[in-house]
């Protein structure tokens, strides 16, 4: 076999653990005006935890409410106890934009205490944010520590589109202000073919029956909107790991949409 062959069956069988290991649940794309479906693959109607993309629509509460007040206010210091998971990034001072950009979770827990369940509740549900449940673990009154993680809280890939979209024109029963300043701190990355891309990730495992996660069925997500040429869509894609890998779900989940959302908007 010569080097060439030989160097080509390896890439192939170094792809193959990964490709084997993980489903994609759904890919769903939308025309952020019209909402007409350009793309649309798998259980798209299947809920699931939404993890961190529940960072988005908190935005828009929170920005509405006046609890956030722009980008850099206010600025909430790291308490000893907090979650810190993602280590130093999660150790400090956040501002609203920080906080979406590492994805700080304590930073979501003093949103939704201050905003209380009763608030967040009813404005997912004006929202159409999947069950608008954050009633937590049964039995454990954490809703407002971990609805959204693996929890009561679910939402199925077209209710994160059908949302975005309602939001992107200026539909949803919160100010404008509200939108523009939750748009402002969603990240920004290039996806192939041109296209300029603002979304928002999400990971979560699921619980054992013993209350440990499930670290070999993480779900990922990527869900959010993109523009090109005057076009604008909407976006989500979900998959679960049925395997443990080495990367996490919800960043094979960005890269793989980043690399293939021109091909899904023709």
């Amino acid at each position: 076999m010569s080097r060439i062959a030989l160097l080509f069956t390896v890439l192939i069988f170094a792809a193959l653990p990964q490709a084997a290991g993980a489903k994609t649940i759904c890919t769903i794309v939308l025309d952020a005006g019209s909402s007409d479906v350009l793309h649309e693959k798998g259980e798209c109607d299947r809920r699931a935890t939404p993890a961190s993309t529940f960072k988005v629509a908190l935005a828009l509460i929170g920005f509405d409410a006046g609890y956030l007040k722009d980008a850099q206010s206010p600025v909430l210091p790291f308490k000893e106890g907090y979650v810190d998971w993602a280590g130093k990034e999660w150790r400090q001072d956040t501002t609203p934009a920080r906080w979406m950009r590492y994805s700080v979770v304590w930073y979501s827990q003093q949103i939704a205490k201050a905003l209380g369940a009763q608030r967040i509740s009813g404005d997912l549900q004006k929202i159409g944010f999947g069950n608008a449940d954050i009633s937590g673990d049964k039995g454990y009154n954490n809703g407002l520590e971990r609805a959204w993680i693996a929890s009561s809280l679910e939402i199925s890939p077209r209710e994160q589109v059908v949302y975005l979209s309602r939001m992107l024109r200026y539909e949803l029963p919160v100010s404008a202000e509200a939108v523009d300043l939750t748009k402002s701190i969603v990240q920004i990355d290039q996806g192939q073919g041109g296209w300029t891309v603002h979304g928002k990730t999400g990971l979560a495992f699921p619980r054992n029956a013993d209350r440990s996660f499930n670290r070999s069925r993480g779900f990922g997500w990527y869900v959010g909107w993109a523009e090109k040429g005057g076009r604008q869509v909407v976006f989500a894609r979900l998959i679960q790991d049925e395997k443990r890998q080495k990367t996490t779900p919800s960043t094979r989940a960005k890269a793989s949409l980043l690399k293939d959302l021109d091909g899904l908007t023709r």
